[in-house]
Order: C-alpha cells, then sequence, then structure tokens
C-alpha cells in the first residue's frame, strides 16, 4: 500500500457466513469504507449474500489481484485463516482477520512472523477491546484511579452452548471461547508468567464425548504476584453474562451487563429488571462497530494496528497454556509452552 496509508477503502470480504455477513454490514455503514466483492468457499453463499448487499461476487484470487482493492476483511473459517493473512500481506493488502490467527500455535506464530518481515498492515478482531464500558474500565485503570492492581476477575458466560458440529471445529473452549477473555486479561495486565486450568462437562455430554470442556476456570499468574481469574460456560439460562472487576490498592472499578431494559421496578415484595441481553450480537454490535472503524482509521492515518497478529498468538500461547495444564492437572509456565513450540 505504498505510502502505509489510504483516503478511503475499497474492501473485499472473505467469508459470507453469520460473522461475514455482520461484517458485510458494517463495513457498508462506515462512511469511510465501501464493500467491493465478496467471496466465499461456498459460491451459493457468497452469491445470497452478494445479492442482498448488492455487491458482486468474485473468487479470492480475483479479490487479491485487483490493485484496486486496499483490504480483505477474512471472516471465512479458521482453518483458512494463516494461509489468507500470508496471500493478501504478500497482495500487498491491508488485512482484517476474524481470531483466531489459526488454532495451531506454531502456525500462528509462523503467521505472525512472516507478517511482521512484510511490513504489511494486519489487524485481528477482538472486538471485546472495542466495547465502550471495557475501553472506559482499562482508561480507568490507565490513568491510575485504583493505584497498582492486584486482583483482575473476568466473567464470560455465553446463554447456551454452539452446535455440536461448531464445538468439534472451534478448537475447544479455551481456543474459541475464553480465547477472547484471555485478549482482555493481556490487554489490561500483559502477559502472565503462569496458567492454571481447571474445567469439566456439566452442561451437554456430548461436549464431553467430543474431548471439550463446557465449564471452566483459569488463573493467570504474574511475574510481581498479581492474579486474574477468567471464569467461562457454555450455558448461563438468563442471558449473555460478561463483566469485568480489577481490584487495586486504592479501589475497584468494574463493569456490568447490558441488559435487555434500564427499567427496575422496587416495591415492598423486592426489586425486578431485566436480565442481561441475550446474544453475543446484541452484546457486542457497538464494538464491532468501532472495531471497523479503528481498522480503517489506522490506515487512514498510517498509525498502528490497536490488535495486532502477535496479540492474536499471545491469546492463542494462553489458550494452549490452558489446555496443557487442564491435561496435566498442574501450573504451566508459559515459557515450557514457548519451548514446546521452539524446541
Amino acid at each position: 500500500m505504498g505510502d502505509r496509508s489510504v483516503q478511503s477503502m475499497n474492501v473485499a470480504l472473505i467469508g459470507a457466513g453469520r460473522i461475514g455477513r455482520l461484517h458485510a454490514r458494517t463495513i457498508s455503514a462506515d462512511a469511510g469504507s465501501r464493500l467491493a466483492a465478496i467471496a466465499d468457499a461456498d459460491p451459493q453463499a457468497a452469491r445470497a449474500l452478494g445479492e442482498e448487499m448488492g455487491v458482486e461476487t468474485r473468487d479470492v484470487e480475483a479479490v487479491l489481484a485487483d490493485e484496486a482493492i486496499h483490504a480483505i476483511l477474512i471472516a471465512s473459517s479458521t482453518n483458512t485463516h494463516a494461509d489468507l493473512i500470508e496471500r493478501g500481506t504478500a497482495a500487498g493488502k491491508a488485512v482484517f482477520c476474524e481470531k483466531p490467527v489459526d488454532l495451531a500455535l506454531a502456525r500462528a506464530e509462523a503467521c505472525a512472523t512472516r507478517v511482521e518481515a512484510t511490513g504489511e498492515r494486519v489487524m485481528i478482531g477482538f472486538n471485546r477491546r472495542f466495547d465502550p464500558n471495557f475501553q472506559a474500565l482499562r482508561e480507568a485503570y490507565v490513568n491510575g484511579e485504583i493505584g497498582q492492581g492486584e486482583m483482575l476477575m473476568i466473567t464470560s458466560f455465553d446463554p447456551a452452548p454452539p452446535p455440536l458440529t461448531y464445538i468439534t471445529a472451534s478448537g475447544g473452549q479455551f481456543r474459541d471461547q475464553m480465547i477472547h477473555d484471555f485478549d482482555i486479561a493481556n490487554w489490561l495486565w500483559g502477559m502472565p508468567k503462569a496458567v492454571t486450568a481447571a474445567g469439566s462437562c456439566l452442561v451437554d455430554p456430548a461436549i464431553g464425548e467430543a474431548g471439550d470442556t463446557d465449564t471452566a476456570i483459569v488463573i493467570l499468574h504474574y511475574a510481581d504476584g498479581r492474579l486474574a481469574t477468567i471464569r467461562n460456560t457454555r450455558r448461563a439460562s438468563y442471558g449473555h453474562d460478561q463483566r469485568i472487576e480489577l481490584l487495586g490498592a486504592t479501589g475497584l472499578i468494574e463493569v456490568g451487563n447490558v441488559t435487555e431494559s434500564t427499567l427496575i421496578h422496587r416495591s415492598a415484595a423486592g426489586s425486578r429488571h431485566s436480565n442481561p441481553v441475550h446474544f453475543f450480537l446484541e452484546r457486542y454490535m457497538t464494538a464491532f462497530d468501532r472495531e471497523w472503524r479503528a481498522f480503517r482509521e489506522a490506515l487512514l492515518s498510517g498509525g498502528p494496528m490497536p490488535v495486532t497478529v502477535r496479540d492474536g498468538v499471545n491469546a492463542l500461547l494462553l489458550a494452549e497454556a490452558a489446555m496443557h495444564s487442564l491435561a496435566e492437572q498442574k501450573t504451566i509456565a508459559i515459557t515450557a509452552i514457548n519451548a514446546q513450540e521452539t524446541g
């Protein structure tokens, strides 16, 4: 991309599934972006979304060869991410890619190394960093409003498990669901020195039969003694429960749930209020919009990407450490995982 910045963006979307459809609307709603093409391994899915959005469909090769395309957004299946990131950057395109970079840590690391060598612009889609409430919490912490951080508690409960077909291809609860929380912890506190994980299958026996957990807790241990806990479940019947608490030397800051309504009914019998919104798209739609604008603004300004491929590798590294910890029933040092990948 020559001078490292553009004045407006022509964007090609690769992947026309559920998350691709969301991104198609996000791009089209952004005044600084133009959705120029849609590609998908399933031509019928690409055509359907293309007709809905009024956008032409092409194959990936045509997208990468088109010099008028400034950026590609990768929302295809996870097993295609690293390859498409590399092909996109090799073609001189800026790349926005949904998480994760890959399910295999070694492959993700190799991708990051290649991307960093090209100098091309790549952002990984950890949308929760762009939630305005989470950003307000981070700003308060960085500004020293509670002093030195001591404990971080992240709660991330889904209302119901995804289909088993998704579970079996997702890479597991740590690589799929909790990877968002690993990234949030890294965003707030940086990389820990060790990980302790516990998990079980309480929601659906079929998930356990597939070799996965649906209920998990992870402790992140930091070199200076700080501790972070992450709690995940695939079943919170009352809604999409997403909270962060950060305790510091002089106080606590927290972010609560986004609820279906702000109405609270109080009476002598007690109080009633609404549950959290039930679906992640409702909870994080604002974050998805802000995430895309942040990507586009980084390209317009030539500034750094807010979430890098290296950030994606680091979140995957914590997921890998958690999986080892669960399997071996012990605390795992991050250096041990690095040694396995490079040894």
